[in-house]
């Protein structure tokens, strides 16, 4: 079987408190681990998406619509759809297993993600990964 979902891959979970949101794969566990004998990947998503900016914003507002809010979670490939889309923003040293275990340190990834998004988001690149999805 072909390996498709590898990291830096954009997701959408189906499943759970984040369902409809969208996500970039961290690290991929394709046989699974003793905890969860299934396949699975450590993902970092959008939480609250971005908010649209218009001109006659001030400086302060528009920097205030552009925040965006993060998660980091464990999912299982069932709950995942796969996009075409790839984002190649860095968060193999900042998202990883043992961050999930204690609080500390999972708002220190958390914050330091949403750093990373924010600034990937002000490039302007990858401009559908920071939008709602409609349906």
């Amino acid at each position: 079987m072909v390996k498709f979902l590898k990291p830096n891959k954009a997701v959408i979970l189906l499943q759970g408190r984040y369902a409809g949101k969208k996500a970039v794969i961290v690290k991929s566990f394709d046989d699974g681990s003793r905890d969860r004998p299934y396949g699975h990947c450590l993902v970092a998503g959008i939480k609250k998406y971005p908010k649209k900016v218009i001109k006659k914003d001030s400086a302060k507002k528009t920097a205030k619509k552009s925040r965006v809010k993060c998660f980091m979670k464990l999912v299982n490939y069932q709950h995942l759809m796969p996009t075409r889309y790839t984002l190649d923003v860095d968060l193999k040293e900042v998202v990883t297993n043992d961050v999930l275990v204690t609080k500390d340190k999972k708002i220190a990834a958390a914050k330091e993600t949403k750093k990373r998004f924010e600034e990937r988001f002000k490039t302007g690149k990858n401009r559908w990964f920071f939008t709602k999805l409609r349906f």
